[in-house]
């Protein structure tokens, strides 16, 4: 029975609210894509998030990744994810009316993440349309490619977001 205490990324920030967001529902057109990040996966984050997250021996041992199928230590795909989800926040949602998602439809790890690569993220959007009960609201179906430095795909996803829209219907009910 694991009764660590989780550590958590010293690496934070204050999200500041915009009052005028520069990315709305209207941004998000069809078959639009952004490429963005470049994040280096160090062994210690590798080991610190498989420590709190995802303890399995081939994310924290050498010898037992050796063994593995990975051939040698990998990050956890949760920790892709989290790496994924940093880079889009950073990028795309801090500056835009993002209300949050109802879910990741699709998620598939391709490739072992290893310690020195270096991550980026290919977001495309795949269809975008007004939230039928919220007019006010607008929703966005992404894929998410996280590639590494070879510009090879490890991971892929796909989920809908919700933004606010820049121009509501004048006839739409208040949210």
């Amino acid at each position: 029975m694991l009764n660590a205490v989780p550590r958590f990324p010293s690496r934070s920030v204050t999200p500041t609210p915009l009052s005028s967001p520069r990315l709305h529902w209207e941004d998000f057109s069809i078959g639009s894509v952004r490429t963005f990040g470049a994040m280096p996966v160090s062994r210690e984050a590798v080991l610190e998030f498989a420590g709190d997250f995802d303890p399995q021996p081939f994310h924290l041992d050498d010898a037992a990744a050796q063994k593995s199928l990975f051939g040698r230590l990998s990050a956890s795909g949760w920790h892709t994810c989290a790496m994924t989800m940093r880079m889009t926040v950073d990028a795309v949602l801090l500056s835009s009316s993002s209300l949050g998602s109802p879910g990741i439809d699709q998620l598939r790890w391709l490739k072992p993440v290893y310690p020195g690569d270096v991550l980026s993220v290919r977001l495309t959007t795949i269809d975008a349309r007004p939230m039928a009960s919220r007019p006010s609201v607008g929703l966005v179906l992404s894929k998410w490619e996280t590639l590494n430095q070879h510009d090879e795909a490890v991971m892929t996803m796909q989920g809908w977001g919700m933004f606010g829209r820049r121009d509501v219907p004048p006839d739409a009910p208040a949210a």
